[in-house]
């Protein structure tokens, strides 16, 4: 599936991941690199006995990357639930070139993702701390 705005393609085993993550929850993240600046490739998947904590140490601290997790939580009625969020990583030390390419090609690589349920964007990992990722579970519930 190539990308009409920065020419990435998207690599069939990205969506194969996803779809293993969302449908049958044999993971717990998947991160995404873009390879030679042409293709979305897997870049990590996260064993489904991974913690939030080993998902956010995958994540580079000078590059950019997509990701999914597969986040669980307990609802105030001490209901177990999940979701499945979207991250587009995008650090402040990132290189700008980086930062371009990956933001030309995110609408369209996280359109073949069916079934993602929250979105964020993060430059930094407090964006993405724990306390965040469940606020922005609080938020959808109002």
């Amino acid at each position: 599936m190539a990308n009409a705005a920065s020419g990435a393609g998207v690599n069939s085993e990205c969506i194969t991941k996803f779809n293993e993550l969302q449908a049958k929850r044999l993971h717990r993240y998947v991160t995404y690199k873009l390879q030679d600046s042409k293709e979305v490739v897997i870049d990590q998947v996260g064993e489904r006995g991974a913690t939030y904590e080993d998902f956010v140490s995958a994540l580079p601290e000078n590059d950019c990357r997509y990701a999914v997790f597969d986040f669980d939580y307990m609802t105030p009625e001490e209901v177990p639930k999940s979701k499945i969020y979207y991250i587009f990583w995008s650090p402040d030390c990132a290189k700008v070139r980086s930062k371009m390419l990956y933001a030309s090609s995110n609408s369209k690589f996280k359109t073949g993702l069916n079934g993602i349920q929250i979105e964020m964007q993060a430059t930094d990992a407090s964006e993405i701390s724990r306390d965040a990722i469940q606020d922005r579970i609080k938020d959808r519930a109002c």
